[in-house]
Formats: structure tokens, C-alpha cells, sequence
């Protein structure tokens, strides 16, 4: 997913993203445990996604904690 898709998004939105995403992630751990994972790449793709979403997350509540003083 890229930032500019995550940053369009409410953050409800990126919350579920981030739910399925690590949903996601751990069924292909399990994949991987038992030999069956086809695309090991896919771990490391969503990891970083995961990554951005909560950062604009982060920087969003940053924003309106700053906006509230």
C-alpha cells in the first residue's frame, strides 16, 4: 500500500487495514512453519505496510493533540 493511498484514508479505515494486514501476516508465519508458504516476499511487504499505516496514525493523533492545546 502506498502512502499516498494510506494518507487518503480515515483512521478508522487504517485501522481495519492494519487488523486484516497482521490477520494476514499471521497466516502466512503459519504457512511458513509448515513448509507451505508460496511467496515468502509477501511477510516483508506487509510488515512495512503495517509500518506506514501506523505512522500516519501516529502523526494524525500527534496533529490533533497539537491542534487541542
Amino acid at each position: 500500500m502506498k502512502i499516498k493511498d494510506i494518507r487518503a484514508k480515515s483512521v478508522g479505515d487504517l485501522a481495519d487495514a492494519r487488523r486484516s494486514m497482521k490477520q494476514e501476516m499471521l497466516n502466512l508465519r503459519i504457512q511458513q512453519k509448515s513448509g507451505q508458504l508460496e511467496n515468502p516476499a509477501r511477510i516483508r511487504v506487509l510488515r512495512r505496510s503495517v509500518a506506514r499505516i501506523e505512522t500516519v496514525i501516529n502523526e494524525l493523533a500527534a496533529k490533533k493533540a497539537a491542534a487541542a492545546k
